[in-house]
């Protein structure tokens, strides 16, 4: 059985999925959570398929076989044609009379607007920025890494500490205590003996991301290289945000700037009052916020955005989530 005006909303990261049934009244008939979505590791397929336990059981949980509307916001759909391929596959498994995909950044900035106007920036393991308009007009970066200008991200940061430690310890780099807090982290002596240890892979590289608070840490106690990245990477975030602005023409209105991830979640004083100087001076009508509301409301909300739902859905829906 299908129901008129219902959205089956995906939010699908790296490390977990959040999937919610809603109708257009902003009812939540069923959530689900499941793993990651990372169809660069194990392809497409495989990826949907991992996509479709959580779907089924939310679906099955609101008496559904379909919905009116699919939307999905997937992490590692970073290109628009990589959102087509990835919206014609969720269009084949059926769960939908019609589907829409975004990059899962998206979803981050919906969550956090009260309508599709404004600009977010999500810094977890990776960093992205992307911007929209009630008129569909959008912005955004291919956000691949270092191939496509990016810098930043819990990976980035945990790399650019250990290069810095690891320069300091062999006398080629500016003294830090990066180089004794990073081996600590894992109860090692040295930079030698923790680079050995990764390179060996006695410490999983899936480890490596524990670095980060680390280096943040380390910051807040006045080491000058680790305060260095952090300003680096206020900078990073703030003209990712200016850009977005411009290419929207949002920079001489009030506009929201979101701010997401974990790295953005996490409270560093540091950090956030970088972020906030950078943005009075070169974008002093942006106004930045930190969006905790999980971003499955936000994918949520672009379906029934797309389904012309009246507000009234959209704040029943928020307070639901919030």
């Amino acid at each position: 059985m299908g129901l008129t005006g219902s959205v089956l909303a995906i939010d699908a990261g790296n490390s977990k999925t959040d999937v919610a049934v809603v109708t257009t009244d902003g009812d939540v008939l069923a959530t689900a959570r499941g793993g990651g979505f990372r169809p660069p590791a194990v392809g497409v397929r495989a990826a949907l398929d991992a996509l479709a336990g959580p779907v089924a059981e939310a679906l099955g949980a609101a008496a559904l076989d379909s919905v009116t509307h699919v939307s999905a916001c997937l992490a590692n759909a970073d290109l628009p044609v990589e959102e087509e391929q990835l919206a014609a596959a969720l269009h084949a498994r059926a769960w939908g009379a019609s589907v829409e995909v975004r990059n899962d950044t998206f979803a981050i900035l919906r969550a956090g607007v009260a309508e599709p106007r404004g600009v977010a920036v999500v810094c977890g393991a990776g960093i992205n920025c992307v911007g929209m308009r009630p008129d569909g007009r959008s912005a955004r970066f291919p956000a691949l890494g270092r191939i496509s200008g990016d810098w930043g991200g819990g990976w980035g940061l945990a790399e650019e500490a250990l290069w810095h430690a690891a320069r300091a310890e062999d006398g080629r780099g500016a003294p830090t205590a990066l180089a004794e807090t990073l081996p600590a982290h894992f109860s090692l002596p040295s930079m030698y003996a923790l680079i050995e240890a990764l390179h060996l892979e006695h410490i999983p590289l899936s480890r490596r991301h524990e670095l980060t608070p680390v280096l943040f840490a380390t910051a807040a106690a006045g080491d000058a290289v680790a305060r260095a990245l952090v300003d680096r990477l206020s900078d990073e975030i703030v003209t990712m945000a200016v850009v977005a602005l411009r290419r929207l023409d949002l920079l001489d209105e009030e506009t929201p700037v979101l701010l997401g991830g974990g790295v953005l979640t996490a409270g560093h004083t540091q950090l956030d009052a970088g972020i906030g100087a950078l943005l009075a001076t070169r974008a002093p009508k942006a106004t930045p916020r930190v969006v905790r509301e999980r971003p499955v409301l936000g994918a949520a909300l672009l379906g029934l955005d797309y389904l012309r739902a009246a507000p009234t859905a959209q704040e029943r829906l928020r307070k639901h989530f919030t």
